[in-house]
């Protein structure tokens, strides 16, 4: 909220330099790195039921990108209308609402973990814990290949949309429209699942397909099938990130799991940036269509990759799951109504 207020008062004033964007952009960066892991921590704080945590998770990402899709567009009247400084001013003021919402969540009290050592010592135990934990270690890695490799599409569509398809504002925002929707439809189903089981054969499937629409949307030169791809892209990618956000959240030991979750964080949104940059360094020497084609290479071999130590991850998941079943079906007996009395 204070950046978005600070920024506002920048342009408001007439008084907003380049430096002022970095530096602003460096800060709610930080405050990302906090915000992030605390918050997909926190979700399974609000949800009682590890059998409701997927559905928890899918409607996060649900909200997330109903956001991304209508937040454009509403921005984009508003600077039309009354210009840069007032979209500033209540993007700030709307975090009143979320602070509200903050305040009025109540949880049950949980036993703090004691014991805690350096955060040095504390943060290479998480490091340990997820490199010992194959199916851990394995989904972060997959997600970094592909925030590397494959989301970086969304940064060069602005290029594809005007020197491929020769288009303008509205080309590219169809564009963005598709993938946005494709997302928002993943959250869906993902939403209609029961549980975690069988997700993880689900990754590798949803990654392989999104370097897949990747590829093909590259190739493309009818708008009519970008849009289509996109779309599948789109869909496949919020089924990767959404999927192993699932798995992560609902294996991980409960004392873990503000450092995996900060893993998380890191190999998802905190190599994205990287990833851009590489990608926008390659496209002016290679062109966009090759660029995009290499990265959806990447995302199909780390697929593959992943898809060939499948057995092996099932395996390892297996006694967890089988545990978490145990665990509930004696929770079921502690909480069900006894019988009548026999006299």
């Amino acid at each position: 909220m204070a950046q978005a207020l600070v920024l506002a008062a920048l342009v408001l004033t007439g008084a907003v330099e380049p430096w002022h964007i970095v530096a602003l952009s460096i800060f709610i960066g930080t405050v990302n790195a906090f915000d992030i892991p605390i918050r997909q921590s926190f979700v399974i704080e609000m949800v009682e039921s590890r059998d409701d945590l997927g559905n928890a998770i899918a409607m996060n990402s649900a909200m997330f990108n109903c956001a991304r899709f209508i937040g454009p567009s509403v921005a984009g009247i508003l600077i039309t209308t009354v210009g840069e400084g007032v979209c500033f001013l209540l993007n700030g003021i709307s975090y009143l609402a979320v602070l509200a919402s903050l305040a009025a969540i109540r949880v049950a009290l949980r036993q703090n973990h004691s014991g805690k050592g350096p955060v040095l010592r504390e943060f290479y135990e998480g490091i340990r814990y997820a490199w010992g934990f194959k199916p851990i270690i394995a989904i972060l890695a997959l997600l970094s290949v592909f925030s590397i490799a494959g989301a970086p599409y969304l940064v060069l569509m602005p290029a594809f949309a005007k020197d491929v398809l020769h288009g303008g504002a509205h080309t590219f925002g169809f564009l963005m429209s598709a993938a946005g929707i494709g997302a928002l439809s993943a959250t869906l189903y993902l939403a209609s699942r029961k549980n975690a089981y069988g997700l993880i054969k689900v990754i590798p499937a949803a990654a392989g397909a999104c370097g897949f629409a990747i590829a093909a949307f590259a190739l493309s030169r009818s708008f009519t099938f970008c849009v289509f791809f996109l779309f599948l892209a789109g869909f496949s990618m919020m089924t990767h990130i959404a999927s192993s956000n699932t798995i992560i959240q609902t294996i991980v030991d409960e004392d873990k799991r503000g450092r995996i979750m900060s893993l998380y964080a890191m190999s998802f949104m905190g190599v994205m940036p990287f990833g851009s940059l590489v990608a926008g360094s390659i496209a002016g020497k290679i062109g966009v269509q090759n660029t995009l084609l290499l990265g959806a290479a990447c995302c199909i071999g780390g697929a593959l990759i992943f898809a060939s130590k499948l057995p092996m991850l099932v395996e390892r998941l297996k006694p967890v799951f089988v545990c978490m079943e145990a665990c509930d079906m004696v929770k079921e007996r502690k909480t069900a109504p006894s019988g009548p009395e026999i006299h």
